[in-house]
């Protein structure tokens, strides 16, 4: 729908600056980034999320962490669009000794990054931790917790997700990127997490289900899960496709942490250049 476009042009921009970061630095995790693209530009750009660019660490800012860690080119790129930093100082020094972009995002270097994450299934419990300090405090924040379905194997997040539940913990939501693919194979041929839905309820979670690409359908679920974090925690399943936008990437597990060479970024960003 058109109110939307706008949207679709801020995410199809970022698609673009996720690949030539990673070109320029021959390193990063380009699937997942171009996965996760969509939900970044719904938190950050339409208003789901309070936050203030100019103010990176307002206190009455809601919280946001990136569990998956190493998806940071989607990431710096959605904040380097919101404002947060320049875009081309983003290009030129990713990944390089002494940036404040380092290949997993660093709290005490980058504006924005709410808190360090890397080792995966730690980021829910943090962000837990950060939910039970605001009730305990009585601050009125929400935090949101994006995770990776691969990640979602380690046990940690089954902890925390129990914890969560049994608590009824509020102002938390976690968004999984359910794009089905890891590091080097199809989620389901390793530890298959389904079903992710009766799963999640059976820990006393509430699940809104939506496609994670889609702003039609995607905005009102996060809308929703806003809202219903009120009273307890919240899980969003949110379907997406690796390397989403290019088709050569998409649904290939090669491309989960390999950078686009100059032909193949050039043809990437071309098929960019016709959705746009």
């Amino acid at each position: 729908m058109p109110q939307y476009d706008h949207l679709r042009k801020i995410a199809n921009d970022i698609r673009k600056t996720i690949l030539v970061t990673a070109n320029r630095a021959g390193a990063g995790h380009v699937g997942g980034s171009l996965s996760e693209t969509e939900l970044l530009t719904a938190l950050y750009f339409t208003g789901l999320l309070r936050i203030d660019p100019q103010a990176p660490a307002w206190e009455g800012r809601d919280r946001f962490l990136l569990s998956k860690g190493h998806c940071t080119p989607g990431y710096y790129a959605a904040l380097a669009h919101r404002g947060y930093f320049d875009v081309e100082d983003l290009v030129a020094t990713f990944d390089q000794a002494g940036s404040v972009f380092q290949a997993h995002p660093d709290m005490h270097k980058c504006p924005g990054v709410d808190y360090s994450t890397g080792s995966l299934g730690q980021g829910l419990s943090i962000g837990i931790g950060m939910a039970e300090g605001a009730r305990l405090n009585s601050r009125a924040f929400t935090t949101w917790v994006l995770l990776g379905d691969g990640e979602s194997q380690e046990g940690q997040l089954w902890e925390a997700l129990m914890y969560a539940g049994a608590k009824q913990l509020p102002h938390i939501v976690a968004i999984i990127d359910y794009n089905q693919v890891q590091l080097s194979s199809r989620v389901e041929d390793v530890v298959n997490p389904a079903p992710y839905r009766a799963k999640l309820e059976s820990f006393g979670w509430q699940v809104v289900e939506t496609d994670g690409h889609d702003f039609e359908l995607l905005i009102p679920s996060l809308e929703q899960a806003s809202a219903l974090s009120a009273a307890g925690p919240v899980a969003v399943i949110a379907h997406t496709v690796k390397g989403k936008g290019v088709s050569f990437m998409e649904g290939d597990f090669h491309w989960h942490g390999q950078a686009p060479n100059d032909e193949q970024l050039a043809a990437a960003l071309a098929e960019l250049e016709v959705t746009a």
